[in-house]
């Protein structure tokens, strides 16, 4: 398989939730891998100077309406987080830990805290309410909030990152396909029609 999508994505983007929900059907159509780069996209905006659309309280506004309408054309669900925007460094330093030390669950676990930001509208930015999530979905908080606290986590979702912005992404989510960048869970189709022609 040599065919991949590399996918950098924070947790606190419902266009990435959306096109976390989306990717792995592609790349089955597709026979691709899809490569998953956990960044933090408050340290995209700061190196950019891109800030969240939630800032323009019309475009924020549009913003929802369209992802509203993503949703359903997906046939999945999505609700607005009453608590966006959502400071994930703690949340996406857990995701780098568990893709570094514990690839096997790597997957349930950002399935988990995607339904519980964009699904469930869950405080993911509340210590305890993170805990109850991860014990309800079988993940110890404790051995989860270690992970947070490593120092090689931390040097590689800060990597991951500074490699994001070199390569020109300046927002989430963002796709490769090669050297191609596809910005947006909008951009699906182009991600598609860039694997067909691989």
């Amino acid at each position: 398989m040599s065919k991949t999508v590399e996918f950098f994505f924070d947790l606190g983007s419902p266009a990435t939730y959306l096109a976390h929900t989306q990717l792995p059907k592609i790349c089955k159509q597709t026979d691709s891998q899809l490569i998953y780069r956990p960044m933090l996209l408050g340290g995209i905006f700061k190196a950019t100077g891109n800030v969240s659309p939630i800032t323009v309280p019309a475009k924020g506004r549009y913003m929802f309406q369209d992802l509203d309408r993503y949703a359903k054309r997906y046939g999945v669900p999505l609700k607005f987080n009453p608590n966006f925007p959502i400071n994930t460094l703690m949340l996406m330093r857990a995701v780098t830990g568990m893709q570094l030390h514990h690839p096997e669950r790597f997957q349930a676990f950002i399935d988990c805290l995607f339904h519980a930001l964009w699904v469930e509208g869950c405080s993911l930015d509340d210590p305890a309410t993170v805990a109850a999530v991860l014990t309800q979905n079988g993940f110890d908080p404790n051995e989860v909030l270690a992970l947070t606290a490593d120092e090689a986590v931390k040097a590689t979702l800060k990597e991951n990152t500074e490699e994001a912005v070199q390569r020109g992404v300046f927002g989430a989510p963002s796709m490769f396909v090669g050297d191609q960048l596809f910005f947006g869970q909008d951009r699906l189709d182009f991600v598609l029609e860039a694997l067909r022609t691989q």
